[in-house]
């Protein structure tokens, strides 16, 4: 067997978004949220099902998985694999919007559902210690939760470090998968759940199509050029800082000698600035 990288957009899209195999959501948001018993999620309506990227417009159909499960709970779930600036205030907008508009002007407020945001995070973000955390509304000073609808839990892969043998947990076997599915040959003997297994089974690239893994690699080459476009943007300001800088010493009379052994810009570049 050879699986795919989950973390690649169009893969965790595929697995976990997929209408046909909604036994693997169910299983990750049962097993994220610690439900059990009488709590547990029977069955989800995924609200933006995988579809396949527009390649003319460069744009992804869709930007996240949401979901609702069988009593009107909302389920959103997120990859994110860089940390960018207003992380935090994006993903409280997200879910706060999403929470109220489940009811229009006039309705009661009775008929809001909570919401809960999932996100599976390549980079570390909360000073927990712990791979998964949870954040929700509580009185500081007595911790009372008496603010409950909307609840925040983050999954920061750097922090997950466990061997194959170390899993415990249901939620441990599901962040294995996520993180380390492209460099395993396997499904591990040990996996019971049904959701997972089939997990396994969706990241198998044998049971892929020709266009789907065109899809998947294409995301690569997408990612590769952003990062390579940000990394020609880092050096281009770096130049332009550098040039200001000896455009600022050549006008306070420095030598050019001085100003080339400086900045490393040749006694012509300074000449010409």
């Amino acid at each position: 067997m050879k699986f795919v990288d989950v973390t690649n957009d169009i893969a965790f899209r595929k697995i976990f978004g997929d209408e046909n195999r909604k036994e693997v959501l169910i299983s990750f948001l049962n097993a994220v949220l610690c439900l059990k018993d009488d709590t547990i999620i029977l069955d989800v309506s995924i609200q933006q099902p995988f579809l396949f990227p527009d390649w003319n417009t460069g744009k992804v159909s869709i930007l996240d998985l949401k979901a609702k499960d069988n009593t009107g709970k909302t389920y959103i779930i997120e990859m994110q694999i860089a940390k960018v600036e207003g992380f935090d205030k994006r993903i409280l907008y997200y879910a706060s919007k999403s929470y109220s508009s489940q009811i229009s002007r006039g309705d009661e407020y009775e008929k809001l559902m909570p919401t809960f945001f999932i996100g599976i995070l390549d980079f570390v973000a909360t000073e927990n210690t712990n791979y998964i955390s949870r954040h929700i509304v509580k009185d500081v000073e007595t911790g009372e939760h008496f603010i409950k609808d909307i609840e925040f839990n983050f999954i920061e892969l750097p922090k997950f470090n466990k061997k194959q043998e170390e899993l415990s947990s249901i939620i441990d076997q599901w962040v294995y998968f996520i993180k380390n599915a492209e460099n395993i040959d396997v499904i591990p003997d040990n996996i019971a759940d049904k959701g997972l297994k089939v997990a396994y089974q969706q990241a198998d690239k044998h049971n892929w199509s020709v266009d789907e893994l065109e899809a998947y690699d294409k995301i690569f080459i997408r990612e590769q050029d952003d990062r390579g476009k940000l990394s020609f943007a880092h050096k281009e300001g770096i130049k332009e800082g550098i040039k200001e800088t000896a455009k600022n010493l050549k006008n306070l009379g420095i030598s050019i000698e001085v100003i080339s052994q400086s900045t490393g810009l040749t006694k012509e570049e300074i000449e010409n600035i």
